[in-house]
């Protein structure tokens, strides 16, 4: 894959951000670490390498937790609002899809972790879809 660029930002708006790099992978991840983070069934994860991550506005709202005993998570995430972030590891980039301005570069691939999944979470279920909120 070419060298592509993305933009996104935070739920706030205060927080923006550019990353250019080869899309690789896009994730569905299930593991309990991703669960907790993005308060969801999954995080939703794009990886760019090599890629570089610029952030256009808000820089210093920009916060971030490494969890201790883990070698590869971490959680960067907007002061104000709490929304997730890009981070940049090495020559890696991770984007979290959710917050993109731009259209993804690639679909999602894969579901992983799916051992640790929770067991209301969504997978080829039936449950109803809806447009919008629905009625009563």
């Amino acid at each position: 894959m070419k060298q592509q660029q993305v933009a996104g930002s935070c739920l706030c708006g205060a927080v923006t951000y550019e990353a250019v790099g080869e899309p690789q992978r896009f994730f569905f991840c299930h593991c309990s670490r991703c669960r907790k983070a993005s308060g969801s069934a999954h995080a939703a994860n794009i990886f760019l390498q090599p890629g570089t991550l610029r952030f256009l506005t808000g820089e210093d709202q920009v916060r971030k937790f490494k969890l201790p005993e883990a070698t590869r998570f971490g959680n960067h995430f907007c002061g104000t609002c709490g929304a997730r972030l890009p981070r940049q590891g090495g020559d890696m980039v991770v984007i979290p899809a959710g917050s993109l301005n731009t259209d993804a570069p690639l679909a999602p691939q894969a579901r992983i972790f799916m051992g640790s999944r929770a067991p209301w979470s969504c997978h080829g279920d039936q449950v109803p879809c809806f447009d919008q909120l629905p009625t009563a």
